[in-house]
């Protein structure tokens, strides 16, 4: 690499950032009209046209907000946890493809910082960074509230990673490739979410769980907690909290987007220098699509109880992450190793797998209610 791919890079990371941070605002204000809505209610409308640069205005109070910290905090710990909040979902989005490419200066630029042929490992390594910083704010808070939303949010994100991994591990046996490129290249006729869409059910509901979002938002419940984990912080380490928790849901969007939605893909009616508009367009509404099913799954749903969100993971999206796997690998592996004498494997397995399930279920299905007793 010369000083010219070097300076591109760097152009293209500031871009990039700075898409983020305007996405973020846009995706926080769209938030609030739309359940403002809901509520028949009129949402912000001061600043800005019809409201728009509320977000805005609300960081640029937070960063001259003075900031207070508490005398029983852990201050190394207690300063450095909104960054590991926050950063992990910028690093992320660093292997989206958002588009496809753009000559300039005789050189093709593509619109992705950097295609890893491990691109989907390094997505789950850094949304496995973001719970670091969550554990970190409650541990090094010096109170109950913040710790036990830390606790909460830790065993809130591992068992709901499981979840997330087993529906990738069944798109990247259908489609057969780690690279994000490449999982885009391969869905230029069918999109994923056609035959994965058990998975992407998975997908969806383990995302909500890893960004907080809610009804899974345990880790900040209000009523029980305060403000969980971030209770004791004001100021620009609040205002960074909030960022790294809109970033991470912008940013899981988009991998929702590139893995089973077709990514970029879409139809665009012009060719030549303007070429790259449309899959960028394309990109951004289905993005925005995602994100507003997220907005009204909050506005709809109310929080769930711990012990419920934990049996969700584990006792449901986990089983059913494992059994689709199998399935997927029996339809999509055995007949391309094997033939047509692969489809016969295929389906024994789908009987013996079904007949194994019907003896196997007894097993763990509740028994009756006791009955109560009546008093005399």
């Amino acid at each position: 690499m010369d000083w010219i791919d070097w300076a591109i890079l760097v152009v293209k990371v500031v871009i990039v950032f700075l898409g983020l941070l305007i996405a973020v605002m846009l995706y926080i204000w769209m938030e609030r009209k739309v359940i403002a809505d809901m509520q028949t209610r009129v949402g912000p409308m001061r600043a800005g046209p019809r409201g728009v640069l509320i977000t805005l205005a609300d960081g640029i109070k937070l960063f001259f907000k003075e900031g207070i910290t508490p005398t029983a905090v852990d201050r190394p710990v207690y300063a450095v946890a909104p960054i590991l909040a926050m950063f992990p979902g910028f690093l992320a989005f660093c292997v989206i493809p958002f588009g496809t490419q753009v000559t300039l200066f005789g050189r093709e630029i593509s619109f992705q910082l950097a295609d890893l042929n491990i691109g989907i490992l390094w997505i789950l390594a850094m949304s496995s960074l973001s719970v670091y910083g969550v554990v970190l704010a409650g541990w090094s808070s010096g109170s109950n509230y913040p710790l036990l939303g830390a606790v909460r949010s830790s065993a809130q994100m591992v068992s709901y990673e499981v979840g997330v991994g087993l529906a990738l591990i069944a798109v990247l046996m259908y489609s057969g490739s780690l690279q994000l490129s490449e999982l885009v290249a391969s869905q230029d006729t069918v999109w994923n979410v056609i035959p994965q869409f058990p998975a992407f059910l998975v997908f969806m509901i383990g995302a909500l769980a890893e960004t907080n979002r809610p009804p899974f938002d345990l880790a900040e419940a209000e009523s029980e907690l305060v403000a969980g984990f971030h209770t004791e912080y004001s100021g620009i380490k609040f205002a960074m909290f909030y960022l790294g928790e809109y970033v991470n849901t912008v940013t899981v969007a988009a991998v929702g987007v590139t893995l089973f939605l077709g990514g970029w893909r879409g139809w665009w009616p012009f060719d030549g220098a303007v070429a790259w508009v449309g899959p960028l367009l394309w990109f951004l509404l289905k993005v925005t699509a995602v994100i507003y099913v997220m907005i009204l799954v909050r506005a709809t749903l109310p929080r769930i109880r711990y012990d419920r969100l934990m049996d969700l993971g584990w006792k449901v999206l986990v089983p059913f992450g494992l059994v689709w796997i199998v399935i997927t690998g029996v339809v999509v592996v055995l007949p391309q190793e094997y033939g047509n004498r692969g489809r016969f494997i295929a389906a024994a397995v789908i009987v013996g797998a079904a007949a194994l399930g019907t003896l196997v279920a007894p097993l763990f299905a509740r028994g009756p209610a006791p009955e109560e007793e009546v008093p005399a």
